[in-house]
């Protein structure tokens, strides 16, 4: 160690500025690390702000249906929760919070009025005041509407509801009313010539308000003409189809077997404003709501809604699902039973209608479907329209076991069947059906048929207190709801029922057919082996000596021939 103290100083002062400029580094770098630390740190903060506000957002959203967020709604079931302490709190979760939910549930309430939900009736009411909004606008018409109303062919069926409560067998006022309307909205919609209430058919989803029409002359349905078109020349194209076919059939060698079979014909429906067509039927399932046209019946329909009992629903779309297969839908089956129902239940008092003076008498065979009103009728008296069912009488056809009220031929021939009756000839002629025949127009009630001994109609006085007044009623027992009144020179049809004939017994689908037979086995349809190669080289080796054994006798009697023309 130096004795010189500033030697000394020096030296140590050397020694320690490395050290210490080391240490200041150090510190220095300590606080850019440190810097970073916290940028990165406040950096985060602000991601994991950002985030958590954009969730709370996203929970604190409102619900369109009961306007409630999920993050109130959390808060409350949590709440609840510690509050109460349940055991096993995962298991009732779910409902915890439906019991949560319910209590927040506030029905809409002022304090002047109280906001009612909307039913069925109301909704219903609001579309039915449409009926009378247009009732009074046709009240300022003036003059005008007054010669309208003396033109229209709306019967006045408040009137005929009066008749129809004495009876027992009506809708109630304020229905009638409706129905009132409705039908004076489908008379202004309409080229009608005469309308009237048929009555009410009722099912299980809806019922059905019937109105029966007739067009006037020359203005007649073209959508419902245009269709029938339509089918006939579908019908033309696939019988030139099948046509083609066999022709085509004809070229080819190897023809595969055809089928004998041949359906039974089809038979036609009958023309507009005859038979079960006579009139066109509306409906719609309450006033104010659209009127449906129903379309033609066809005689199959018929057939089938004979063996069928189905319920309505309400919709015209529905299929009918029942065995015999009913060839339509809900809307097919309604027309089908409307025009049975009106065959049979549709009534008048005798000599209120007549059949034409000046028509010629008819032809055996034919069938009377035309009258005409009797003017001159004056009413028959109460008494006797209630002790005499020959003061009764049908003024609709009967409809034939065919499902036409005209009966048709169905083996009869066109003009171009005789062409190709004389191609084949050898065919024979199917047998010529007996024709089908009903009671005649006007018949009167006391001939109809009883039912298990149930007499077919009832009829009575509406009030036995008060005769004078009375007026004679008919009711049907076949068909349960057809009712008829008849008063002095009035009278008037109606129907409210299920749509469904009586029947003494339960009713129970029909059978199906047996199970045909199988095929008689016989050697061309039998099935045998396939013959091996030995097999097949002796039968043509068989068949060449026949051939050549054949050859040598042909040759033979050729040389025996020669020899007798030669001794010649």
């Amino acid at each position: 160690m130096s004795e010189d103290p500033d030697v000394d100083s020096l030296q140590e002062q050397s020694d320690s500025t490395p050290n210490k400029s080391r240490q200041d580094h150090m510190s220095i770098r300590n606080s850019q690390e440190r810097l970073v630390q916290m940028e990165a740190e406040s950096n985060l903060n602000v991601v994991s702000e950002t985030t958590i506000q954009a969730a709370k957002a996203y929970l604190l959203q409102r619900s369109t249906i009961s306007n409630i967020n999920l993050y109130d709604h959390l808060s409350l079931v949590l709440t609840k929760l510690l509050d109460e302490r349940p055991n096993n709190a995962v298991d009732i979760f779910e409902d915890l919070s439906r019991r949560v939910k319910l209590k927040q549930f506030h029905k809409k309430m002022d304090t002047l009025r109280d906001e009612y939900e909307s039913s069925m009736a109301y909704s219903l009411a609001e579309m039915q005041k449409s009926l009378f909004t247009q009732a009074a606008k046709d009240e300022e018409g003036g003059v005008e509407h007054e010669e309208e109303m003396m033109l229209t062919p709306l019967p006045n069926v408040m009137e005929l509801a009066f008749y129809f409560e004495q009876a027992g067998c009506g809708l109630g006022r304020e229905e009638m009313y409706r129905i009132f309307l409705a039908l004076k909205q489908l008379v202004d919609s309409q080229p009608l010539q005469k309308c009237r209430f048929w009555g009410k058919i009722l099912g299980t989803g809806g019922s059905y308000i019937v109105a029966e029409v007739e067009f006037r002359e020359g203005e007649e349905d073209t959508e419902e003409l245009g269709e029938e078109e339509e089918l006939e020349g579908k019908e033309e194209d696939k019988e030139e189809g099948l046509k083609g076919e066999e022709d085509e059939g004809e070229e080819l060698e190897d023809k595969p077997p055809k089928s004998t079979y041949k359906p039974p014909p089809v038979i036609p429906k009958e023309n507009i404003r005859t038979g079960t067509n006579r009139y066109t039927y509306f409906v719609c399932n309450e006033p104010a709501k659209p009127w449906t046209k129903l379309p033609t019946v066809t005689p199959a329909q018929i057939t089938v809604a004979r063996k069928i009992k189905k319920f309505f629903t309400g919709n015209l779309e529905t299929p009918v699902i029942s065995y015999p297969p009913f060839p339509g839908t809900e809307i097919n089956y309604l027309r089908a039973q409307i025009a049975r129902i009106s065959a049979a239940t549709q009534v008048s008092p005798l000599g209120f209608y007549q059949f034409a003076e000046e028509e010629e008498e008819e032809e055996e065979g034919s069938v009377r479907d035309n009258y005409e009103e009797n003017l001159e009728f004056e009413g028959i008296p109460l008494t006797e329209l209630v002790d005499n069912l020959n003061n009764w009488v049908h003024h609709t056809q009967h409809i034939l076991p065919q499902g036409r009220c005209v009966w048709f031929n169905p083996v009869q021939k066109k003009d171009d069947d005789f062409e190709e009756e004389e191609e084949e000839e050898e065919r024979e002629a199917p047998d010529e059906p007996e024709p089908e025949m009903g009671p005649p127009l006007l018949t009167p009630l006391s001939e109809d048929a009883e039912v298990n001994n149930v007499p077919p109609w009832v009829v009575k006085a509406s009030s036995n207190l008060i005769p004078q007044f009375a007026i004679a009623v008919v009711q049907s027992n076949l068909w349960p709801g057809a009712c008829t009144f008849a008063i002095g020179k009035k009278f008037e049809n109606i129907y409210l029922g299920w749509g469904h004939k009586y029947s003494p017994e339960n009713y129970s689908p029909p059978a199906a057919p047996p199970v045909q037979s199988e095929f008689s086995s016989d050697p061309d349809t039998t099935e045998v082996d396939d013959p091996t190669v030995e097999e097949e080289q002796a039968l043509r080796a068989a068949m060449e000596e026949r051939l050549a054994a054949a050859e040598e006798a042909e040759e033979v009697e050729e040389e025996e021939e020669e020899e007798e023309e030669d001794d010649n």
